[in-house]
């Protein structure tokens, strides 16, 4: 089998070339390996990348522009394309690019599958049907403002977490900050005014009340015996700045519901926040980190009165409380597989009890991005960096699981 070209035209039509081999970025410009593709999976959209020309084996292309794809759910992106950027290009949207190639005139991208879930497929409403579901819950407690914003991200965004509250299956979000501590560059809810890019979600912008959330997690567990109730998503700022608030609705939902686990979402910034949250019974948290060095985690996150030693602290704290726990890792070929990221990543593993990592994939631009923390040393393989962790007796995945 061979790699050929799969790119764009000025209308973002898609052609193949087998003629042409693409090269791939992975840190470094390189020809990928059969090993590093697999057929584009159901879910994967193909999308253009304007004013990028792709690159190959012979040169640039010149009056082609580069194709990129976005993986559904359940996979992890191991490479992004290879291109160079015209003068008026403009910026990409906060996506995952993923490099794309034809072989045996089919339609490849470089991925693995790394979870299966039931509750993170894609939905397939028929006309109307979603409308229905929201207006029909969202009735049943109309003045619930929390209920609400998950309706909007239900409809607006497709939003899974959000769609699984009315759907009462899965993981159910609960969202409750307007505010952070951090300026990520990727941020998708709140991005600053000379970005230069819309944010492609709107942040809630009150501060939900303990009633209201606490109905919605006790309605949930109420219906779905092993079910999920999760603060903090990506409609949201840093929950743990509502740590007090999230502290009362966890005790009311406890004092309701026995079942099921109340799971938060957060950068780990605030480990005495954090115990707040524990001593009313949260059961398990998700840390998001976008490195385990200190300068690439600052360049991405841009922190607020915290550092990387802080968010270590929070896992710290979650793992000899007995929470599961969870990191997740918002993974960049050319980043979280250098060898120095492995090394400070063995480093952590190796001192704290970490039950799963959820790879992520970072939606940026991928120049934007590399340009922020830089490029690697010595890249591995995101597939070496994977084994790495499981190496570490630690669980790869993309999902919440309850056990």
């Amino acid at each position: 089998m061979t790699v050929g070209l799969a790119y764009c035209d000025s209308k973002a039509r898609i052609y193949f070339d087998e003629e042409r081999e693409p090269l791939a970025d992975g840190g470094i410009e390189r020809r990928v390996e059969l090993d590093e593709l697999i057929p584009a999976p159901r879910g994967v959209v193909p999308t253009i990348l304007p004013g990028r020309r792709p690159l190959t084996t012979t040169g640039r292309e010149s009056r082609r522009f580069a194709l990129a794809a976005m993986l559904p759910a359940g996979y992890t992106r191991l490479l992004v394309p290879a291109y160079r950027k015209e003068k008026d290009a403009p910026a990409l949207p906060l996506f995952g690019y993923t490099f794309a190639c034809v072989v045996e005139d089919e339609l490849y991208v470089a991925a693995m599958r790394t979870d299966e879930s039931e509750d993170w497929q894609p939905r397939y409403f028929g006309e109307g049907e979603l409308e229905a579901l929201l207006d029909r819950r969202v009735a049943s407690d109309p003045h619930n403002s929390v209920l609400r914003q998950v309706a909007k991200c239900s409809r607006e965004y497709g939003c899974f977490t959000a769609q699984n509250v009315f759907l009462e299956r899965g993981e159910a979000a609960l969202p409750v900050s307007p505010k952070c501590n951090a300026r990520c560059i990727g941020c998708i809810s709140e991005q600053e005014p000379d970005a230069g890019l819309p944010s492609p979600q709107e942040r809630i912008v009150y501060e939900p009340v303990a009633n209201d959330l606490a109905r919605i997690g006790i309605h949930h567990l109420e219906r779905v015996d092993d079910g999920i109730v999760s603060f903090g998503q990506g409609c949201e700022g840093e929950p743990l700045l509502r740590s007090i608030e999230i502290a009362r609705s966890i005790e009311l939902m406890r004092a309701a519901q026995s079942n099921g686990t109340i799971n938060l979402n957060t950068n780990g910034s605030m480990p005495s926040a954090l115990a707040r949250c524990i001593d009313a019974g949260l059961q398990a948290v998700r840390i998001s980190l976008n490195s385990f060095r200190s300068h690439a985690y600052a360049a991405y996150y841009r922190p607020i009165g915290y550092s990387l030693d802080d968010v270590f602290a929070s896992i710290r704290l979650a793992s000899e409380r007995g929470l599961r726990v969870s990191l997740n890792l918002l993974t960049h070929p050319g980043v979280t597989d250098d060898a120095g990221e492995i090394a400070a990543m063995e480093a952590l593993l190796g001192d704290v009890r970490v039950d799963m990592i959820q790879t992520r994939t970072l939606n940026i631009d991928p120049e934007w991005y590399f340009d922020a923390v830089g490029r690697p040393e010595r890249p591995l393989g995101m597939r070496a960096a994977l084994a790495k962790i499981r190496e570490m007796h630690v669980r790869v995945g993309n999902f919440t699981h309850t056990h």
